[in-house]
């Protein structure tokens, strides 16, 4: 029944019963009286309609609805129809969040809901079988009371969910890796992995490299000693000195690899940030621009430091990661080009050490894989320069071992910008400060 339907149908009820009145209160000799009485009547039959309606929702769910006509019938027919889409969509809802919870109860990595306080909302059986949780005992509990472990809260306060935490616990050791995803306004989710396989293959894949350097180190300096005593015999026929001294550097080459291999080792088994001691950078870009000249064809190399500003660090790693940035510089920047090194501090407190050429530069797509162990950008062009492609892979592990990141800007045909950012925990604003041995040494 449409709304001007329904109002025409309620005033021609009130007009029947004001007529009906009036004709009972002339026979009765009160017309007024009469209409009176009609319209009581008629109040009190809506009254009476309003309590059944009333009495009815107070129990829909067990009560069948009130059989009435006019626009009471025309209410409790809507109430009925929104009762039953209500009770579809509530119907679907729950099928809905019970393949939900199905779909997450049977995935490998365990899913825990948070919220700001860090506090478990809700969380999948795989999870609860990789930390131990209980459903009706742990449910509302602060993840870092069930867990204590010093690394997940250090992990949680700092906000930074990058990349994953990797935590060993129990016996025999599990790793498990713990990644955030923060989702509205408060949520966090948390999803858990066992990486106790693949913390295990990486494991091996660090001591193979380290044993078969180790193993490739001895022949190779066999093969050099030989080598260099028979390109030193006057004796040797010449046909056979180009060849042998093509063997020799082949050699030295190999003899790079393994190097830098050894070095990556050394910097993988140790994956926690250290301390370190006050480096003179300033003197370290004197040391390593006059590496750079010390070449027969060198480009020019400009220098600006702050002298004042002294990093916190190891000496050693510190050393090998600016030399790989400035050997690389070195290498494709061509003897009438240009290398700018500077080691600066911010607003911030912040240290930048920059290496900047005008050489050939790197396209766009290189720039996510420079790091990667092994990665050429040119491999005929970096076999010529001798390069092993370990350089930026040593210098991404050293700043890691700082708190540091690199940061890469190059563009084709313009030139390369690398430059390394330091925490302002890790720069010191002191004169005082004692110059590096490592850099006396280089120096001397």
């Amino acid at each position: 029944m449409s709304s001007a339907r329904a109002i025409w149908f309620l005033l021609a009820r009130i007009g029947g019963a004001v007529l009906l009145g009036a004709l009972v209160g002339a026979v009765l000799g009160s017309v007024l009286g009469g209409i009176a009485l009609a319209l009581a009547a008629a109040l009190g039959w809506q009254l009476m309609n309003l309590f059944w309606l009333d009495h009815w929702l107070r129990d829909r769910a067990n009560r069948a609805p009130p059989d009435v006509g006019g626009i009471w019938g025309e209410v409790v027919s809507r109430v009925v129809r929104l009762h039953r889409r209500k009770r579809f969509h509530k119907q679907r809802l729950l099928q809905l969040f019970r393949e939900l919870r199905r779909s997450t109860a049977a995935m490998p990595e365990g899913v825990i809901i948070l919220n700001a306080q860090w506090e478990i909302a809700w969380f999948n059986r795989t999870a609860g079988r990789l930390l131990g949780l209980h459903r009706r005992v742990d449910a509302g509990m602060s993840l870092t009371n069930l867990i204590r472990e010093p690394a997940l809260g250090r992990y949680l306060q700092q906000g930074v969910f990058a990349e994953p935490l990797v935590i060993a616990r129990g016996e025999p050791r599990c790793h498990l890796s713990f990644q955030v995803v923060p989702y509205g306004p408060t949520q966090r989710l948390m999803v858990v992995r066992d990486v106790s396989r693949q913390v295990a293959l990486e494991s091996m894949r660090k001591d193979f490299v380290a044993n078969a350097s180790h193993e490739l180190r001895s022949p190779l300096t066999v093969v050099t000693g030989y080598l260099e005593t028979l390109l030193q015999d006057e004796t040797l026929d010449p046909a056979l000195r180009a060849p042998l001294a093509e063997v020799q550097r082949q050699t030295q080459r190999m003899n790079g690899i393994v190097s830098d291999l050894l070095d990556l080792s050394r910097l993988d088994f140790v994956d926690r940030e250290i301390d370190g001691v006050p480096i003179d950078v300033a003197a370290l870009c004197e040391v390593l621009r006059k590496d750079v000249l010390a070449h027969p064809s060198h480009p020019e190399v400009q220098v600006e430091a702050q002298a004042e500003a002294r990093l916190l660090g190891d000496q050693a790693e510190i050393l090998s990661a600016f030399s790989n940035l400035v050997d690389n510089a070195a290498k494709y920047t061509p003897a009438t080009g240009r290398i700018h090194l500077s080691w600066q501090v911010d607003g911030e407190g912040t240290g930048r050490f920059c290496v900047e050429d005008n050489g050939r530069g790197i396209a766009a797509e290189h720039l996510p894989r420079l790091t990667e162990r092994f990665y050429r950008v040119d491999a005929g062009r970096s076999r010529d320069a001798g390069g092993s492609g370990l350089g930026l892979a040593i210098v991404k592990h050293v700043l890691q071992h700082h708190g540091a990141t690199l940061e890469v800007e190059s563009t084709p045909g313009v030139g390369s910008r690398f430059t390394c950012v330091f925490p302002a925990r890790r720069v010191l604003d002191t004169r005082a400060a004692p110059v590096s041995p490592a850099i006396r040494s280089a120096s001397a």
